[in-house]
């Protein structure tokens, strides 16, 4: 009897395995109890593993899809070629904005949806209330939610054909910087600033000012400070100075090129500097997906 191809292919096993494919469906079950732990690094590999595996299978499907040639047409030209597709598909995995970064976005917010604050913004950082769980993606909305987004809908959506800017986008802004609704930044005299996304009163501000105190990220570290930001006299004039903002400044005229899917816009805001929190994009884009979550619930 024979060993030789058996033998091969057990090589060609530890070979793939040793160049980073998980090439059997327990390893894929055990990264996927990693990731069942909360482990950002299990996730992380469990995603970069199915897209291995997926690219391992499309090279598979295009090879069989040729003519043979006859060249090297026996069982040791077959694990050339098999050991030809795990290089290829170890290669092809983990490129920038690639399947595997979709599938680690998509394993991060079915895992830890429910478990990051809504909200680490400077509208939020002043009050415990802020404090509201980020719900997964397509989550029954709470009625925290269902209010916030039918009380700004309205004014989201004239701002949206004034500017362009999806409505969704500055909806789910502003619930990220007011725990939806429910820890907004607040003058002297405890009346709404309806300052809606965390603006700060710049030097060229003329309008009306709320200092409150907030937590600003200074070489990653958290710190406490006192913060003047810009005062409104209604929710429309917040949605309108944001949408100006986003929409004429040349620091964010990437942003305004990638309107087309809540990532690209959130890591966008955050390339541009608008938030000093290193996982404010992810943060952002939680809130976005949660936010059109609720107006498909809410027809």
């Amino acid at each position: 009897m024979n060993t030789q191809p058996a033998a091969a292919s057990g090589a060609a096993l530890v070979l793939a395995q040793q160049r980073g494919l998980a090439a059997d469906s327990n390893s894929l079950n055990q990264l996927n109890q990693l990731a069942g732990r909360d482990s950002r690094a299990a996730i992380r590999e469990t995603a970069r593993q199915f897209e291995a595996l997926f690219m391992r299978e499309l090279l598979k499907s295009m090879r069989e899809a040729t003519m043979s040639t006859g060249l090297m047409g026996d069982e040791a030209g077959g694990l050339g070629s098999q050991l030809l597709d795990e290089q290829w598909a170890v290669k092809l995995t983990g490129l920038p904005r690639g399947l595997g970064e979709m599938i680690e976005r998509q394993l991060m917010q079915q895992t830890q949806g429910a478990q990051e604050p809504a909200s680490a913004g400077p509208a939020a950082a002043h009050a415990p209330a802020a404090a509201v769980a980020a719900r997964p993606p397509f989550a029954t909305p709470s009625q925290a939610q269902a209010s916030f987004v039918a009380q700004h809908r309205q004014a989201a959506q004239q701002v949206e054909r004034e500017s362009g800017i999806p409505a969704s986008f500055m909806i789910g802004k502003a619930a990220h910087e007011t725990g939806w609704g429910r820890s907004p930044i607040r003058n002297a005299d405890g009346s709404d600033s309806f300052n809606l996304f965390g603006i700060k009163a710049t030097p060229g501000w003329r309008g009306r000012v709320a200092e409150i105190t907030t937590t600003e990220y200074v070489n990653g570290a958290p710190q406490r400070m006192v913060q003047r930001f810009r005062a409104y006299d209604n929710a429309v004039d917040a949605f309108r100075d944001y949408a100006r903002l986003i929409g004429r400044s040349p620091r964010y005229a990437e942003v305004m090129q990638n309107l087309h899917s809540p990532h690209a816009f959130a890591r966008e805001v955050q390339e541009a500097g608008y938030a000093t929190d290193p996982r404010y994009a992810a943060k952002l884009e939680r809130m976005i997906n949660a936010t059109l979550n609720v107006k498909r619930a809410l027809g």
